[in-house]
């Protein structure tokens, strides 16, 4: 047999290479162009379960649409972090291996083209099959690693049973009355969380890579802001094209880009790889608390595109509650963010919860002072006050890490 690494001078991928761990101190370890196409399919479904989010809030069915958003994009993070921290430990990049991301990647497209049913009939049977054909794709990666790295074989097995059992329980989900799913959802949702602390407590860890996992995660981050400028300036453009640039609009795009560079600047500027090396077991929490983080991002594109609606007049909700609408996914943000800079950043005396979770709450407080504060207003008050929290970590003196 070629070996791979000769295989992959000459330009072709390997055939078949043995299923074994990398190593977790591995040099310049980064993205692959599979794990890039990966997330660009990936935020396809966001941003459909984003822009039917705006929707639904617009027609003032918040809490429905929040529950559906909620529903969805578990399924969304969820498929996607448990390939990036497989990835991470196992790609073995063979064509075994890109095959089964490209079915990965077809459930992914699947669950997005099932969004619209899941938000206006309640009728998710598109989302599961798409969620249980990743998952499936994924029991076939476990098990391939339980058949070629005897050392891993039972964590590779408890993942499979596992990740098995749970997608027979998606399955007879839909089955149920409608009445009923909402527990069954969470009661299996709780169990697709406790797999992986399950079979990486009981037997031995996979060997992620602190340096590519932080990476994957920033990249994933990127993406969903990206799609939260195209969903703005679509609902500008839109707006334009019908009414003309009004100087509220003008505000509000100008608040709204000041806003997600503020975000963007608060998310990178603790590195959490070095805390991660230190504590791998820290990651589960990490990693799991990043759900919140992207679904609040992707959230903060949906506000924004309420907000421009109600500044232009088309749409029906108070100026108040359109700005709660962008300032809660914010406020939720920071909250977050702050918890996981001071659990991996690990910096003596920052106290990043409480300057954090005092920002989110100056946020929501300027949401609710929008009448008579303007609507357009508030956008741009809320984007100085998430980059007041930029400035302020600024001029701090440097702190030294623990």
């Amino acid at each position: 047999m070629t070996d791979p690494a000769v295989a992959h001078r000459r330009g072709r991928t390997p055939l078949r290479r043995p299923m074994g761990p990398r190593d977790r101190d591995e040099q310049d370890r980064s993205a692959t162009a599979l794990e890039l196409l990966f997330d660009l399919c990936f935020v396809v479904a966001v941003a459909q379960a984003a822009d039917h989010l705006h929707h639904a809030l617009v027609q003032g069915h918040i809490a429905d649409g929040v529950v559906s958003y909620g529903s969805v994009f578990f399924a969304i993070w969820w498929a996607w972090m448990n390939f990036t921290w497989f990835a991470s430990a196992f790609d073995t990049d063979d064509v075994p291996y890109r095959l089964l991301t490209l079915l990965q990647i077809g459930g992914v497209l699947l669950l997005a083209a099932g969004v619209a049913d899941g938000f206006d009939r309640q009728d998710f049977t598109v989302v599961t099959v798409g969620y249980v054909l990743m998952r499936v794709a994924m029991v076939t990666q476990w098990l391939r690693v339980a058949h070629d790295h005897p050392a891993g074989r039972g964590t590779a097995l408890r993942y499979a049973a596992g990740i098995t059992a749970l997608q027979l329980g998606w399955i007879a989900l839909l089955a149920l009355p409608l009445s009923w799913r909402g527990p069954g959802f969470l009661l299996l949702a709780a169990g697709e969380l406790a797999v992986p602390v399950w079979a990486e407590w009981s037997g031995q860890p996979t060997a992620w890579h602190p340096g590519h996992i932080t990476e994957r995660y920033g990249l994933f981050t990127l993406i969903v802001l990206g799609e939260c400028v195209l969903a703005a300036t679509t609902t500008v453009q839109a707006a334009i094209g019908t009414g003309g640039l009004s100087p509220s609009l003008v505000v509000v795009a100008a608040g709204g880009l000041v806003l997600l560079f503020a975000l963007w600047w608060s998310y990178f500027d603790r590195p959490a790889a070095e805390g991660l090396r230190a504590s791998p077991r820290s990651a589960f929490g990490w990693g799991y608390w990043h759900l919140l983080v992207f679904a609040s991002l992707a959230a903060v594109g949906a506000g924004l595109q309420v907000v421009a609606e109600t500044v232009d007049r088309h749409g029906s909700l108070s100026g108040r509650t359109a700005s709660l609408t962008l300032a809660v996914p914010v406020a939720l943000f920071l909250v977050v963010l702050g918890l996981l800079h001071s659990w991996v950043a690990r910096y003596r005396r920052e106290r990043a919860v409480a300057r954090f979770s005092a920002t989110a709450v100056l946020v929501v407080l300027a949401a609710v002072a929008t009448p008579p504060l303007p609507l357009a207003l508030t956008v741009a008050l809320i984007g100085l006050i998430v980059a007041g929290l930029v400035a302020a970590d600024l001029v701090r003196p440097p702190q030294r890490r623990t």
